[in-house]
């Protein structure tokens, strides 16, 4: 069976203006842009969104900017993690009436729930909407791994059809697959080519903020077209730029490689700063070996 989402979805940037002010124009831009490039799907107010650095206001914005602009061309999911769970439902409930098609959810990133607690948390979540849900394991960020026995659990919850799992262990995905099997749907949140070779039917990625179509390719390479050395020497010419927006340059350093393409990405929100000087100047360098650029 074809999983509704598929492919390679791009954990967006938030646009912001030279005075840190939310830049909805060069939003909808960025969204029309990433889909004429072929991305297969949109994810704003992830990590790489600055979810946690936005007002309500400002994430409502957010996800109502991208879902109107993507008119339905691909799916897109919205970022609706938060402490409590009764915050996530409401967030959820919220996206689903504008009209997004799922929903991403980091587990709680402060109380450290226990595999019990994770269960319920998630099966409230999926009582209260009916459009789904994509889990997301980064136990860099969230505090918490959610192992590959535990997403099995998860994935017999209704509605909780899809993970974004962002570790650096391969064998998660060949794992999640073999105990989950139908029931959950994987994407590499770190790991692309790698992922998909082990059988993941996607990819939330940060180098397709800046490169979606290279990023997609890959994808359709490897899953659609079976050819993975060809696949493979894709992602080998383009890791260079996956490798400059790892780590803690996700956010700093996705804004500037796109400011040296032309678009307004503005800077981070604090605490985070703008790339220093030399860091920079790479970034710049990167634009201009891989003829990187942002066209309206």
């Amino acid at each position: 069976m074809t999983p509704k989402f598929r492919g390679v979805f791009t954990v967006m940037i938030t646009p912001l203006a030279n005075d840190g002010s939310l830049d909805l124009k060069a939003l909808a831009d960025f969204t029309d842009w990433q889909i004429r490039e072929g991305i297969h799907g949109l994810i704003p107010l992830g990590s790489t969104g600055e979810f946690l650095s936005l007002s309500q206001e400002e994430r409502d914005d957010v996800a109502r900017t991208v879902i109107a602009t993507a008119a339905g061309r691909v799916p897109v999911l919205i970022g609706t993690g938060a402490e409590d769970t009764r915050e996530v439902v409401r967030l959820s409930k919220i996206a689903q009436q504008m009209g997004a098609d799922g929903v991403m959810v980091i587990p709680p990133f402060y109380s450290t729930p226990t595999d019990d607690e994770l269960v319920v948390h998630y099966q409230t979540i999926a009582n209260a909407i009916s459009i789904p849900i994509m889990v997301y394991n980064n136990p860099a960020t969230s505090n918490v791994d959610l192992k590959p026995e535990l997403v099995a659990k998860i994935a017999q919850i209704d509605g909780c059809d899809y993970i974004k799992e962002s570790t650096l262990e391969i064998t998660r995905v060949r794992d999640i697959i073999r105990f989950a099997g139908d029931n959950m749907t994987v994407f590499g949140g770190i790991l692309g080519f790698e992922s998909f070779v082990m059988g993941a039917q996607g990819w939330v990625a940060v180098a397709s903020n800046v490169a979606p179509g290279p990023m997609a390719r890959i994808f359709e390479l490897v899953a659609d077209d079976g050819k993975i050395d060809e696949a493979r020497a894709l992602y080998l010419k383009w890791l260079p730029v996956i490798e400059a927006v790892g780590g803690q340059a996700y956010v700093a350093g996705t804004k500037s490689l796109l400011s040296h393409m032309g678009f307004q990405a503005g800077p981070p929100r604090p605490p985070r700063l703008p790339l220093p000087q030399p860091h920079d100047q790479a970034m710049k360098k990167l634009v201009s070996d891989f003829n990187l650029t942002f066209a309206v």
